[in-house]
């Protein structure tokens, strides 16, 4: 998966990016389609217009493939103004019905991620549970 990120990021902060991507790069790309039917090139400019960097087809198009063949997306050929027939992408019934799923799902975990990375650490002489490493 290549993605690059905003200008000046490590390549430790980018890995990290790309590792979370490939987390929910298909859920999101079942939103996307939710919203509007699209081509492989309007999801990659999509991805990039919503804030995920520049994600390569590369990475979509075995993507689109993957959730084909689960049934959660159906393509047809359309017209091109300027070239060859494209093939369009589009959710089905059980596309819907998934990413339902797979939203209430991201909601619970994102909610468990936030409340978990907004703990506190203890103030020394806290009361608390001490390891003792010498034990």
């Amino acid at each position: 998966m290549v993605v690059k990120g905003e200008s000046g990021e490590s390549g430790e902060s980018a890995e990290r990016q790309a590792q979370l991507l490939r987390g929910c790069l298909d859920m999101c790309l079942l939103a996307l389609l939710a919203a509007e039917p699209a081509h492989g090139y309007q999801l990659v400019r999509r991805l990039d217009t919503a804030g995920f960097g520049t994600v390569s087809y590369g990475t979509v198009y075995p993507l689109i493939t993957r959730l084909h063949r689960l049934g959660l997306v159906a393509n047809a050929m359309q017209p091109s103004p300027t070239g060859p027939p494209r093939k369009v992408y589009r959710l089905t019934d059980t596309g819907h019905d998934r990413l339902n799923v797979w939203r209430e799902q991201w909601t619970q975990f994102a909610s468990v991620v936030n409340e978990t990375l907004t703990v506190r650490p203890l103030n020394p002489g806290d009361d608390h549970e001490h390891v003792d490493a010498g034990r």
